[in-house]
């Protein structure tokens, strides 16, 4: 069930990551160096191939020998990698920017060697930027970027001829040679700029879902309080109403010593088992929490919905055995499931015109659960979009649920983060709009019953 405390975070998370506020941890230690690597491998068989069909296939002369020395020296340092680290080393950002760096000398030099930016294999000059600009510091990309540009600026006026025909010499404007130029420069800005911005963006979301899920697993901690609470005042009865019991007898002093002393083993045996419970819980919280954070399916719906009943729109609940005589499968209370269907069954009572229907359908291989409104439905040109990132149907001023929420668009996000913790867990969402009588909203979501069913909490008879 969501609280006061936990809708709050909720809301706080959705608001300030968009904002920046919301940021992963320094980006050093990213790169694997085995990914380097390989990257560079795969470049050394282009540029090996390139050079040897230019020369021996198209017949162009160009500086054979010393093509193959750069290529080489290439090669040499990958040889050196491998053996001096292990694969799975991550590099600090300093040390990933010094190998780009490398990367982008020995490929302006293998240009110098081939005419410059008259070939047109000086497009690869945005490979390494590329890179960097999706792993590395902004610093280190910023760094790369100027070594890039002044390669492209120096090779695009002082460079060998580009390989051609023996006895013809390839005279290409001035004007498509500035063009080229100023095309490749422009080019690299915009795949740094467009690099950067989309990793910024996929670390903004993966730090606001991981914020977000530390916030639903305390939600969960403090709900288990709940729990051990319960726990404690089911079996600390018994032992506390025998207690009673026995104290009173005896404060009547109608007992001979044998019986006596029989009563007092009695209320030291009881405050020994009140002892040993009491330790139990507090020892073993996670054994309680899958003993006590337990639902029947049709319970764990009811407490989704509660907090969303008492407006205009009426919740109905179903819940259907497909295969005759299958109990009714348990739930533990995961958070990333109770936010997922929480968050779509509050979006559903938003648009909803009076009715929410929450129908979940078992068998012996799957639990789904289906969500249906009578509200608009979903908008064609959404539809197929809804569930990603900053995709929204909520239109503004459609919706303010608290005082604090202010007057704002829809942002998309708890549809989003709803979502992505629900397929966490093994289920598949479908978003689809009714496809019966009543026009409105249906969102799918199916488990195997394996991936969503609690063990038993107590072993079987004779085991």
């Amino acid at each position: 069930m969501h609280t006061i405390d936990d809708r709050f975070a909720m809301r706080w998370l959705k608001r300030n990551f968009l904002a920046g506020r919301i940021m992963p941890s320094d980006p050093s230690g990213r790169v694997r160096l085995q990914t380097l690597v390989i990257l560079r491998w795969l470049a050394i068989a282009g540029q090996l191939a390139a050079v040897l069909i230019v020369h021996f296939a198209l017949g162009f002369p160009l500086p054979l020998g010393l093509c193959l020395a750069v290529i080489a020296a290439s090669a040499w340092l990958n040889v050196f990698l491998t053996l001096r680290y292990r694969s799975s080393t991550r590099l600090p950002d300093w040390q990933a920017a010094i190998y780009l760096a490398i990367d982008l000398a020995q490929l302006a030099v293998l240009i110098f060697l081939t005419g410059g930016m008259q070939n047109p294999f000086a497009l690869l000059f945005m490979a390494p930027v590329a890179i960097s600009a999706s792993t590395l510091s902004l610093l280190s990309t910023g760094l790369l970027l100027l070594q890039a540009l002044s390669y492209v600026t120096v090779l695009a006026w002082f460079h060998m001829p580009l390989p051609w025909r023996p006895g013809e010499t390839p005279d290409l404007p001035p004007l498509y040679v500035t063009g080229h130029w100023i095309a490749l420069m422009l080019g690299l800005l915009f795949m740094a700029a467009y690099a950067w911005r989309v990793s910024q963006e996929s670390r903004r979301m993966s730090a606001a879902l991981s914020a977000t899920q530390l916030v639903l697993a305390r939600a969960q901690r403090l709900s288990a309080l709940d729990g051990l609470a319960a726990a404690a005042a089911h079996e600390l009865g018994t032992p506390l109403g025998t207690i009673s019991l026995v104290s009173k007898e005896l404060l009547r002093g109608q007992t001979d010593d044998a019986e006596l002393k029989e009563d007092l083993a009695l209320i030291h045996s009881q405050a020994q088992r009140c002892r040993d419970i009491l330790s139990r819980l507090s020892r073993e919280p996670d054994e309680a929490d899958a003993i006590y954070l337990r639902l029947p399916l049709h319970g764990l719906l009811d407490e989704i919905v509660t907090p969303y009943r008492g407006g205009d729109v009426t919740f109905r609940i179903e819940t259907i055995a497909e295969d005759e005589g299958l109990e009714e499968p348990e739930i533990l209370r995961r958070p990333e499931m109770l936010y997922g269907l929480g968050n779509f069954i509050e979006n559903a009572a938003d648009f909803a015109r009076s009715e929410v229907a929450v129908t979940a359908r078992h068998n012996k291989s799957y639990v789904t659960v289906t969500i249906r409104d009578d509200g608009p439905g979903f908008s064609p040109d959404v539809l197929e979009k809804l569930g990603e990132p900053y995709v929204t149907t909520r239109p503004r001023d459609k919706i303010k649920r608290h005082p604090d929420d202010g007057n704002h668009e829809g942002m998309g996000l708890g549809f989003f983060i709803g979502k992505t913790f629900l397929e966490r867990t093994g289920a598949t969402v479908d978003i689809a709009n009714r496809d019966d009588a009543v026009a409105g909203a249906m969102i799918t979501v199916r488990w195997p019953r394996s991936a969503v069913e609690a063990e038993p909490a107590y072993p079987a008879l004779g085991e």
